[in-house]
């Protein structure tokens, strides 16, 4: 699946707000090595850099032309590197001392099974954050799962969307890092996001959500799937003279290796 960085970062404070949020819980004070699994664009990644300069910061992520996006940063930021790869076959290296996820692991079926690995590699004093988007059930991702499921488009979409165990809640992540021996702290947080323009929901998705749609569609498909999609999304979600009102739940957990 192809990603477009330029339409990802189109509601660039909305999708940061919650890195910052989950960041904010991270008390690390001179690491090492800060590794972010699913850098994307290298924007956030750029910013753990910026916070820890005498750190080594590496961003992973899966997509080619996300960090072709996230490669110009480097010349700026001498502390900062992108490298292609596959979280799945990740094992954090012994200078890890903080590894922050967001927004990446509901894409990595089996997440849930490598935390644990992942957390007993990490040596005492180290810190894992993860933020995940929390939203399966929302009329969003249920519309756009019923009209791939309808008898219209489920023999071209038939698998596309996960939905049923996408992600955990938070007190799933919160027991798994208790288990793993940290102190752990998890949340959820609801954001009402205020959309502006047109077809507001439908460009929002369209950055990430409903990516594996249009790679399974040609281009005329697609386009006559988003009409049809556009027209529930605009009764689930009824613009306003101020804007379209998206709440957006969010699920984070930060652990710290106890020493």
């Amino acid at each position: 699946m192809k990603w477009d960085p330029a339409k990802y970062a189109q509601f660039g404070d909305y999708r940061d707000r919650p890195f910052f949020d989950l960041t904010a819980r991270i008390h690390a004070d001179n690491p090492r090595l800060v590794v972010d699994l699913g850098s994307g664009p290298g924007n956030l990644t750029a910013t753990l850099a910026e916070r820890w300069p005498k750190a080594q910061v590496v961003g992973l992520d899966s997509s080619p032309e996300m960090l072709a996006q996230a490669g110009g940063r480097r010349a700026t930021t001498p502390n900062l590197s992108f490298s292609l790869a596959d979280i799945t076959a990740w094992v954090p290296p012994e200078e890890a001392d903080v590894v922050v996820t967001n927004a990446a692991l509901q894409w990595v079926p089996g997440h849930r099974e490598l935390l644990p690995r992942w957390l007993d590699a990490l040596r005492p004093g180290a810190w894992f954050a993860l933020q995940v988007p929390g939203n399966f059930n929302s009329p969003s991702h249920t519309l756009m799962r019923g009209l791939a499921e309808s008898e219209s488009w489920s023999g071209r979409l038939s698998g596309v969307l996960r939905h049923d165990g996408v992600v955990g809640e938070a007190a799933e992540y919160l027991r798994i890092m208790l288990d793993a021996g940290c102190d752990a702290d998890a949340w959820e947080t609801t954001y009402l996001q205020l959309l502006p323009g047109e077809n507001a929901v439908l460009d929002w998705v369209r950055g990430a959500g409903l990516r594996p749609v249009l790679a399974a569609l040609s281009g005329e498909d697609a386009r006559a799937f988003e009409a049809e999609y556009s027209a529930r999304l605009t009764e689930a979600y009824p613009p306003s003279v101020h804007g379209t009102v998206f709440p957006f739940r969010r699920i984070f957990a930060v652990a710290r290796k106890r020493e």
